[in-house]
């Protein structure tokens, strides 16, 4: 028997299922309490399967819940991209937009994009590590340039150059002025990023469970990271065009001679079929394939 899926009950379910509590999960959808109950009891008979088990003290997702918070995003992003490419279709010029990270220079592909197409509008949007997949997924940008590693699914990707990646330390710090240095070399250094983004460092003898007296600050973004790097808090691993785009005085880069290079590639949403996708890939090919940093 088919389902028709309610995407409205799906978001429901899906904030319930990453809070794993009904009432943080209702305030969050400003909605309240015993309403999102009864939308999640009718999702589960649409289903025909219970999602949640729930006792006075806990929430937990059953099987089918979880099998269902792994399908649901990438539905709901789906749902939302096809919303905002029909809502721009009816707000005039035809526009096209191009997501990018820090450090990666697309400007000779957009202008080229232009070149050939004067009537369309391209603009350019700034990504981070933590939306790079999802601009593309949800519709705010048509294609994006990505740093691997990244969410594949639900993303076409094209590879486009690869590039060193370097130590960014304070400049005070005793392997400031060294041409290159080796991993083993930063073992004591503590990392402010995922050990899991370097699995160079993560994987040194000693590495794991190093200093428990100090914990990992919390750094969410590249410039918050960069901060903790002056303050001599520890070390991070960046590409290179990426740390020379966040270039201050009071750090340093020093290249890495035995870790892998950093990737960059070009993503849009898999199953789209725009002829504009196809020839700003080629374009991006073109004009940044095998140049690091993205600029010729």
């Amino acid at each position: 028997m088919a389902v028709d899926v309610d995407l409205r009950k799906l978001r429901y379910f899906v904030a319930v299922a990453r809070e794993l509590h009904f009432g943080r999960a209702a305030v969050e959808l400003h909605i309240a309490q015993p309403v999102l109950s009864r939308q999640i009891r009718a999702l589960e008979a649409e289903f025909g399967a219970r999602l949640f088990r729930r006792d006075r003290r806990s929430t937990e997702l059953t099987d089918a819940g979880r099998q269902l918070l792994e399908d649901a995003p990438p539905l709901l992003a789906a749902a939302e991209a096809l919303r905002r490419r029909v809502g721009r279709s009816g707000e005039g010029p035809d526009r096209f937009v191009v997501g990018f990270m820090p450090g990666v220079t697309v400007t000779a592909a957009v202008r080229a994009l232009r070149g050939r197409h004067p009537g369309l509008v391209v603009e350019v949007v700034r990504t981070s590590w933590s939306d790079q997949a999802g601009v593309v997924l949800d519709g705010r940008v048509d294609v994006s340039f990505v740093r691997l590693p990244v969410e594949r699914r639900g993303l076409v990707l094209r590879p486009l150059f690869a590039e060193p990646r370097v130590a960014v330390l304070p400049a005070g710090h005793r392997l400031a002025g060294e041409v290159s240095v080796a991993m083993a070399e930063l073992g004591g250094e503590l990392l402010l990023q995922d050990p899991d983004s370097v699995p160079e460092w993560r994987d040194l003898p000693g590495v794991s469970g190093r200093r428990p007296e100090r914990s990992r600050p919390r750094a969410d973004t590249v410039e918050e990271k960069l901060e903790y790097v002056a303050a001599g808090e520890g070390m991070v691993v960046l590409p290179l065009s990426m740390a020379a785009f966040y270039t201050r005085s009071d750090v340093v880069h020093v290249p890495v001679s035995d870790v892998a290079p950093h990737r960059v590639c070009l993503a849009w949403a898999a199953g789209r079929s725009s002829p504009l996708l196809a020839e700003f890939a080629e374009l991006a090919v073109e004009h940044l394939a095998g140049s690091v940093g993205g600029g010729r």
